[in-house]
């Protein structure tokens, strides 16, 4: 069968299920979604709601009928009644309905199923394309046309996580660097990870796709209208797996364009940060910055760390012995451990910043001052 076949099929059976909702659920085609999915933006997410829809509904008249006839028959061939229990055996009319009548079932839910899955699988025709790498516990954005990179956080404040304020409107579920998508473009996802499997899910574009390291998935959009669009990492990844989340921001081609200009000068700004020579309270302020979004999470906002399992920072060897294994360890990782390689991570900016950071703040006080050059000099 043809996959124009299937689509067609796709159709009348999503037709029809709308005519039983509409007749058996009335409203249900006006759902606010406040106990269903959240509004759709783009087809595929439109099809996946109605494919749901469908399921639901059919599974529900089964289990209608299946309970009727079950409390019917208990009810009305009861012992108190009188009635005896048949004995019979080898009723090959029954045997053939009980598994040709579900084979059908199946086959209907089949069709408008692969006709979903196939075409969430075709990225053919792709206007851009945007690879997604999944980190412990952020995910960077790679823009392959246009040439821009940034890594995007958790942004809510720790105060709020530690129930030290209100929870905001968007709590875990708001980013320093939003992924900014152009609408009305077909856009391919490129979808890794860096360390651990993780899954990047935007519920209102109808986009789930696993990040597994070593491995490139695929999976594409097209978002209709302008909006920010939230999701979040769907698949276990490590401590902070529910600080994880995705924040979409879908707007015109024209302000996508100038979002990108924008970035690109930002890029450029940063490569050229590194030739100068940075005072120690401007190094200082911006790696407390760096430290809340890239190590906080470890070891802790005030560098306690968590005994046993996350070394603290104040007070440590690494923090107050020798520049150089501080700039080993914060760029290249330690292998068997959670701490990870930051050289791909962090600019030679952010990198000479954190470290002076962490050796002149967390209760540290060595005087060091480390400039970016230095790092660069050790890429």
């Amino acid at each position: 069968m043809s996959i124009s076949s299937l689509h067609s099929l796709k159709g009348v059976f999503q037709r029809l299920g709308l005519i039983l909702a509409a007749t058996f659920v009335p409203g249900i085609a006006a759902a606010e979604y406040a106990l269903n999915f959240q509004r759709p933006v783009t087809e595929i997410a439109g099809d996946l709601l109605e494919l749901h829809n469908l399921i639901t509904l059919i599974v529900t008249v089964i289990m209608i009928i299946v309970f009727c006839v079950m409390f019917y028959s208990i009810l009305m061939h009861r012992k108190s009644r009188g009635h005896q229990a048949a004995t019979f055996h080898d009723n090959s009319t029954l045997e053939v309905i009980w598994t040709v009548v579900p084979f059908l079932i199946l086959v209907a839910m089949a069709i408008p199923s692969t006709a979903t899955l196939l075409k969430m699988d075709d990225t053919s025709g792709s206007e851009m394309t945007v690879k997604i790498t999944g980190y412990q516990w952020k995910w960077k954005y790679d823009y392959l046309d246009q040439d821009v990179s940034f890594f995007s956080s958790l942004s809510t404040p720790q105060d709020q996580i530690n129930n030290k304020a209100d929870k905001g409107e968007n709590y875990l579920l708001e980013v320093d660097n939003p992924i900014v998508l152009p609408v009305g473009k077909k856009i391919r996802f490129l979808v890794t990870a860096n360390d651990v499997i993780h899954a990047w899910w935007v519920p209102q574009l109808g986009v789930k796709k696993d990040a597994i390291p070593g491995y490139v998935n695929e999976i594409w959009t097209k978002i209709d209208e302008p909006g920010t669009y939230r999701g979040q990492c769907a698949e276990l990844c490590g401590k902070d797996h529910g600080f994880m989340p995705i924040v979409v921001q879908a707007v015109s081609e024209d302000e996508f364009n100038k979002w990108a200009s924008v970035q690109k000068d930002k890029m450029v700004a940063a490569q050229a940060g590194a030739g100068k020579t940075w005072t120690k309270s401007d190094l200082v302020a911006r790696g407390e910055k760096v430290y809340g979004q890239s190590c906080a999470a470890c070891h802790g906002p005030s560098g306690a760390g968590v005994p046993g399992v996350f070394p603290a920072m104040t007070g440590s060897k690494i923090a107050t012995g020798p520049v150089a294994d501080h700039l080993n360890i914060v760029m290249n990782g330690k292998a068997g451990t959670a701490m990870t390689a930051y050289k791909g991570q962090l600019n030679d900016v952010d990198l000479a910043a954190v470290i002076t950071f962490e050796r002149n703040g967390l209760g540290n006080n060595t005087g060091d001052v480390v400039q970016p050059s230095q790092v660069k000099a050790l890429r």
